[in-house]
């Protein structure tokens, strides 16, 4: 594996790691923990997963969320503050353009589909959550 692929691979651990704790995920914090400028960390994680680090961590969030609102009886409220959303209200347009329809009408449904897929990546060897070829949303 060369320096590219662990410094990915690095920060996809990182992320599922710190996934759901109330950790800091950003650019900032990946920075500091790898020692690259966020500005290398996005280019060089752009190249191997086809997504910025931001858009990833927020779409990781998001389906975690879509998740519990499937598997739990824990609130919208609660779900959101655990997606590191300020509000419910920026939670919930998040939501909707991401998956189409809000998060309740999400739960009603009962089927939890996540916006990226667990892949392990033939190239790197890295094991990422990739774009879903055939995404699924709600019914406008």
């Amino acid at each position: 594996m060369d320096g590219k692929n662990r410094i990915v691979k690095d920060i996809l651990e990182s992320v599922e790691k710190n996934m759901g704790t109330g950790e800091n995920l950003s650019l900032e914090a990946l920075e500091a923990h790898t020692g690259y400028s966020r500005f290398y960390l996005n280019r060089i994680f752009a190249e191997e997963t086809g997504c910025t680090i931001h858009r990833y961590i927020m779409e990781r969030r998001l389906t975690e969320a879509a998740r519990k609102l499937v598997e739990t009886d824990k609130t919208i409220v609660e779900i959101s503050g655990e997606a590191d959303y300020q509000s419910q209200q920026a939670f919930t347009l998040a939501f909707r353009r991401a998956y189409g329809c809000t998060p309740f009408t999400y739960r009603e449904r009962k089927h939890f589909t996540p916006l990226r897929e667990q892949t392990k990546q033939k190239k790197t060897g890295v094991t990422a959550f990739c774009e879903r070829k055939n995404s699924w949303r709600c019914a406008a």
